[in-house]
């Protein structure tokens, strides 16, 4: 089976089509005791249990060049390899930290974008 997957940025996704969108309130409205379950069984309590939230995410990299304090790449790169990936935990740990701190909506601004 050949297959050719298309990817759409979420701005330039194409709007659904009065077919798509009777379809979606069609499957809206069945309850979930019809739906067809016998090539997809539900999870039992017991898989869902060993489940980990985004384990398999990988956050969108990009390239940049940064002046760094002499000291501080200093102190990065002195605990060992991995000093950018490191540098991007610190910072992350930051942003996690200050998006708890704000206020609604200067968490809206800083939101990612969709992938």
């Amino acid at each position: 089976m050949n297959t050719k997957t298309i990817r759409y940025e979420s701005e330039t996704l194409p709007e659904p089509t009065a077919d798509q969108i009777a379809q979606l309130r069609a499957l809206e409205a069945m309850p979930d005791s019809e739906i067809d379950l016998s090539d997809i069984p539900e999870l039992t309590d017991e898989q869902w249990s060993k489940a980990v939230r985004g384990r398999f995410y990988r956050p969108v990299k990009h390239q940049i060049t940064a002046r760094v304090d002499a000291d501080v790449l200093d102190w990065l790169k002195s605990q060992g390899k991995g000093y950018q990936a490191r540098m991007n935990a610190i910072l992350r740990r930051a942003m996690l930290v200050s998006m708890k701190t704000q206020p609604a909506d200067k968490k809206e601004k800083h939101r990612r974008k969709s992938i």
